[in-house]
């Protein structure tokens, strides 16, 4: 760096990071982290190869294509839940199969490190949901004719009218105003429908 180079703004870092916190906050992001992750150790055991002296131990399995694929599978599926948030049921619910599917064919799912990653994120896919907008809050001192809190309106009259001493009419125009089964006893049909 020369004394001629111009120094990077103070606030340039700041606003990086706030500007990944806010794109982190509109997705999945730690799902799709754990499922990306969940795919490494699925995909490199099968094809590790462990040294103990002279002695090589391979972990290679049978099913070591199987296991790549899971494991691609898996990276690719964490790279959708970041920029394709609207996949994150299908996403979700693929990760837990794949890691099921893995635990056989992959020693027990990458020796259960990409396993368990696979199911907490995908189980953490599918429970994601966005987050409603903020609404603007009121000014703390506002009263309420001026957008403060809302005042409590009368609700509207529910079931039927005051029925005074006696007067049966006015009930009767009132069930059949609120009744819309045509099954009242003011009608006479009584639940039972006529076949005629």
């Amino acid at each position: 760096m020369s004394a001629e180079t111009p120094a990077a703004e103070s606030g340039q870092h700041t606003s990086r990071k706030l500007q990944f916190r806010a794109w982190r906050g509109t997705r999945p992001f730690w799902a799709g982290l754990y499922v990306l992750l969940s795919g490494l150790p699925i995909m490199y055991f099968p094809y590790f190869h462990l040294q103990l002296g002279h002695l090589t131990l391979a972990m290679a399995t049978t099913a070591g294509a199987g296991s790549l694929i899971i494991g691609v599978l898996l990276v690719v599926l964490g790279i959708s839940l970041w920029f394709q948030k609207h996949v994150r049921t299908f996403a979700g619910v693929a990760a837990i199969l794949l890691a099921l599917v893995s635990l056989p064919v992959s020693n027990f799912g990458g020796f259960l490190m990409g396993f368990l990653l696979a199911l907490i994120g995908g189980a953490m896919a599918i429970a994601w949901v966005p987050g409603a907008p903020e609404q603007p809050q009121p000014p703390a001192g506002a009263a309420p004719a001026e957008g403060g809190a809302p005042g409590t309106a009368p609700l509207p009259q529910q079931g039927t009218e005051p029925v005074g001493d006696g007067d049966t009419s006015q009930a009767a125009v009132a069930l059949e105003k609120n009744d819309l089964s045509g099954t009242s006893p003011a009608n006479g049909a009584n639940g039972r429908h006529s076949a005629g």
